[in-house]
């Protein structure tokens, strides 16, 4: 069975790698290979800092004024950025998920959604986090609990890391890019071909975009921060996870205090999706369906 560390944290440990999950948003909060973090440590913190390693479900990123339409009849969800007044990563960040299966080395958590303000369905997600030798794989499962067809997108929120020093470079496997507006919602798609947001080759930290959504046309992709020792964290993605959001925190309070940490969330479906369809997947009435995603350490 996993361990549990004393903070509400599930402690998962294999010969190489570790991990802690916290049940808060099922977020992955801390993941060591051969001693060398592969992503942002926070588990310090009761909730995940800046939704470090958060499962964001049943859509990723924001909903435009938390408002969307199904069925000719407008849907209002809560809104959750207050700022701009969106309905901001999901239905499940602020929720404690249950274990329903635990070993040493895997831990499956699930959440329900059921009949929540602005979004009429019910959904049960399942999300399971497996070590591996050299790194940890995910999953998401969502399983449709309804009697009708249910819209479902999901992403991931976890910040890389590779090795101790804040300078590393990016690459990420994306020939498109939105840019984002005043409200954080994005423009319109462009090939990033011959301009300055092409991360098909490794990009310097001071050189990275802060806020930035990439796409990939189709297929299995893998990105890669590399430390200058030469040291790598690669994220790899199923064909479902076509869109990234790339965010750098200047300051995300980290275990090992404030650092300026790079965020590359996997998602299956790209911002405002519920009011554009880009990207939904709808769930038939008892259909699961899932999606992964993992994190290698990659050897100098």
């Amino acid at each position: 069975m996993p361990g549990e560390t004393g903070r509400g944290l599930i402690l998962l440990a294999g010969a190489t790698s570790t991990a802690e999950v916290s049940p808060r948003a099922a977020s992955l909060r801390s993941l060591r290979v051969h001693g060398r973090d592969l992503v942002e440590p926070t588990a310090a913190a009761a909730d995940p800092p800046g939704m470090a390693g958060a499962v964001l479900a049943p859509w990723p990123n924001r909903v435009a004024s938390a408002r969307w339409t199904y069925d000719g009849a407008e849907q209002r969800l809560a809104v959750t950025e207050p700022e701009f007044g969106h309905a901001n990563h999901g239905l499940l960040a602020d929720r404690d998920f249950t274990v329903r299966h635990a070993a040493p080395d895997t831990v499956t958590l699930a959440a329900a959604i059921d009949g929540e303000p602005g979004y009429p369905f019910r959904l049960d997600v399942a999300v399971t986090y497996r070590l591996a030798p050299d790194g940890l794989d995910a999953a998401t499962a969502i399983t449709n609990r309804g009697d009708r067809p249910a819209p479902a997108a999901t992403g991931a929120h976890p910040y890389l890391r590779a090795g101790d020093a804040p300078a590393a470079a990016l690459r990420l496997d994306a020939d498109r890019a939105r840019l984002p507006g005043r409200t954080h919602l994005p423009g319109p798609p462009f090939a990033v071909a011959g301009t300055g947001y092409d991360l098909r080759e490794p990009v310097p930290f001071a050189r990275l975009p802060r806020h930035l959504t990439y796409e990939r046309a189709q297929g299995p992709s893998r990105h890669r921060l590399t430390a200058p020792d030469g040291t790598s964290v690669e994220l790899r993605a199923d064909a479902n996870h076509r869109w990234f959001q790339l965010y750098v925190d200047p300051a995300l309070a980290t275990d090992d205090g404030p650092r300026a940490a790079i965020a590359v969330e996997p998602m299956t479906a790209p911002p405002d999706a519920l009011n554009t369809g880009e990207g939904l997947h709808w769930l038939a009435p008892g259909e699961t369906w899932t999606v992964e995603w993992g994190l290698r350490l990659q050897p100098v």
